[in-house]
């Protein structure tokens, strides 16, 4: 394995800055001391730009190679933001918020971009410019639609950008990566379905949308099983069913539902819309209730650029000997937004037999940071070598 000896040497010293974080985890948005962090370890490290505040709370820093004679510039990217989750890790540096943690590893994934950039801006041995970004509300918020939004993309000049995500149950020390569809499409759903709420011993005198409720939920499985082609994927996850009341004996005026759905093909994701909406509507007038029905796209299906992603994981394999071809994910990934805006691709690396992510027992394991720092560096390099 190709670590850089500068990793070798800084491991403690990013694995002291990874914990800091972990024990400090911030939601969202509101991740102002992250980004304060950040930021001043960016000034430290001698980036020859600092900017704070795109997309509310993201910070980028710009490092100028030895050479600028390309005149391209590459962008890295990494996620800053913590999940509402109480921690059960038990680990000397674990949470101290209540009801907050690093449980997706933004922690290490920022630590290992701040290495990468500590030492890049050390050695600066590449032709353009690297700019480096680190991203607020990546789960759930839409961080990066906000940071090209505001114009990380066009004001830095950045020709390609690049991503990474840690992957539990994969070796620390590798990583995989896919060309073309990668993560899915993530929308939001929201169904409120409407009846006439009464005493639960006189049912004959009400119309109960908790009887509608139940039967909506049952009939939205048979989206993925009767309307989308088999070949192609699909998920429909009705997660909460909320009813306006909360008594033994009062039958609700109304139910809300909420839930997800996630697809990798757009006229898939037309589809599985369409249906949703239509079985919602008449499912739940067949028992005499109304279903309103807000479907929302939230953050489009991530695909990974052909050129890029040979890229990406050829300078995997210069660091770690190999780089594996990976299925498709059904989660969702904002990095989608940077995809849509320039050419780029996104690589998983090795968590090693950990807790899954999302999951209260999820811990970020340090010892994939020299990898993922050796990464980015060779990454950034390869893609603005300095002439021979």
């Amino acid at each position: 394995m190709a670590i850089r000896n500068r990793f070798a040497e800084l491991h403690d010293e990013i694995t002291a800055w990874r914990r800091d974080l972990h024990r400090h985890p911030e939601l969202m948005f509101d991740v102002h001391r992250t980004a304060g962090v950040v930021a001043e370890k960016l000034r430290e490290f001698g980036c020859d730009d600092v900017v704070t505040g795109i997309g509310k709370t993201g910070v980028v820093g710009v490092i100028h190679g030895q050479k600028s004679a390309s005149g391209r510039t590459v962008g890295l990217r990494a996620d800053m933001d913590a999940l509402p989750i109480e921690e059960t890790t038990g680990a000397e540096y674990a949470s101290e918020t209540i009801g907050k943690m690093h449980a997706c590893g933004h922690d290490g994934h920022t630590a290992m971009l701040l290495g990468a950039a500590k030492y890049l801006a050390e050695t600066r041995n590449f032709d353009g410019d690297v700019v480096v970004i680190f991203q607020p509300a990546e789960e759930g918020g839409g961080g990066g639609r906000e940071m090209v939004n505001e114009g990380v993309i066009e004001n830095f000049d950045i020709d390609e950008v690049y991503g990474m995500h840690n992957w539990p149950g994969m070796d620390v020390g590798q990583f995989s990566i896919r060309s073309g569809p990668f993560f899915a499409a993530a929308d939001l759903v929201e169904i409120e379905i409407t009846g006439r709420g009464g005493h639960a011993a006189k049912p004959q005198e009400v119309v109960d949308p908790t009887v509608a409720a139940c039967n909506v939920v049952l009939a939205l499985q048979s989206i993925v099983s009767r309307s989308v082609d088999p070949i192609k994927q699909a998920v429909v996850s009705i997660t909460s069913f909320q009813t306006s009341s909360t008594a033994f004996n009062v039958i609700p005026e109304k139910v809300t539902l909420k839930g997800t759905v996630r697809t990798l093909d757009r006229d898939v994701q037309d589809t599985v819309e369409s249906r949703l909406k239509e079985i919602a509507t008449h499912t739940a007038a067949a028992y005499g209730t109304e279903a309103k029905v807000d479907y929302r796209r939230n953050y489009p299906s991530m695909s990974n650029h052909p050129d890029e992603t040979e890229y990406a994981a050829e300078a995997a394999r210069r660091v770690a000997g190999a780089c594996h071809d990976e299925p498709p994910t059904m989660g969702g990934e904002d990095f989608a937004f940077l995809l849509n805006a320039r050419p780029g691709a996104y690589i998983l690396t090795g968590n090693g037999d950990s807790a899954k992510v999302h999951s209260p027992g999820y811990d970020f394991n340090d010892d994939a940071i020299p990898v993922g720092c050796s990464y980015w560096v060779e990454l950034a390099e390869s893609r603005l070598p300095l002439a021979k």
